[in-house]
């Protein structure tokens, strides 16, 4: 990926996107909003499935009324654009690479005793069905992967790599999307890992939507995984 004007936001766009997924969404939405869900709900699937939704459409609105609007700019200005079919051999590697590190990561993890799973998939595997199971694999395989590709990598890696090179932009993006999900302490390991794989996919094809598909494809598999295990 090449610097380019067209990216060059101010801190003020950044520190504003920042205070909003490392502010406002954790203690109003993760917290509050999603503590309110589960108590209504009695589901930690389905109250985590509604706080992603209600997630994405807030991070999506702060990059368009906050870093593209503004400037002018377009999605296809952040990566969501078109990509070379000559990139599926690498999509397909970077894949199986993530997968096989992030196995690695939670073997060790076991050994220390570290729990690898979540309330998502606990409340799905406690009672399941093919409702629950159909939401849980759209959350983890669309939701999620759209708007933090588009966020993390699409605007964090961006606004950094228009001013540092790839390894400083690369360490500080994935730090910034391990640091937002501290909640889940058990997962940090492999979502700091998963963010290096994301952001270098970025960097080597220009668009957002290849990390997208390894992303989708991960979070896919890990809840297969989980469930038949």
């Amino acid at each position: 990926m090449s610097k380019s004007n067209t990216r060059n936001w101010s801190w003020k766009e950044f520190m504003l996107l920042l205070l909003l997924v490392m502010v406002f969404v954790p203690i109003f939405i993760e917290g509050w909003m999603q503590s309110w869900l589960k108590a209504i709900l009695q589901d930690s699937l389905y109250a985590g499935t509604i706080t992603g939704f209600i997630m994405a459409l807030l991070f999506l609105s702060g990059i368009y009324y906050i870093a593209l609007k503004p400037s002018s700019l377009r999605w296809d200005d952040i990566g969501l654009q078109s990509f070379s079919l000559k990139k599926l051999p690498l999509i397909g590697f970077h894949f199986i690479l993530l997968t096989i590190s992030s196995v690695g990561v939670i073997i060790v993890m076991e050994w220390f005793g570290i729990s690898s799973s979540s309330s998502k998939t606990d409340s799905l595997e406690s009672s399941f069905s093919a409702w629950k199971f159909i939401v849980g694999f759209v959350s983890a395989t669309i939701i999620s992967p759209f708007y933090e590709e588009l966020f993390y990598r699409g605007f964090i890696y961006s606004w950094l790599r228009n001013r540092w090179n790839v390894g400083i932009s690369l360490l500080s993006s994935s730090t910034i999307f391990t640091i937002v999900h501290i909640p889940h302490y058990n997962t940090l390991p492999v979502v700091f890992l998963s963010g290096l794989v994301f952001g270098w996919m970025f960097e080597k094809s220009n668009s957002i939507v290849p990390s997208m598909i390894i992303h989708a494809l991960f979070n896919g598999t890990a809840l297969l995984v989980t469930l038949t295990l």
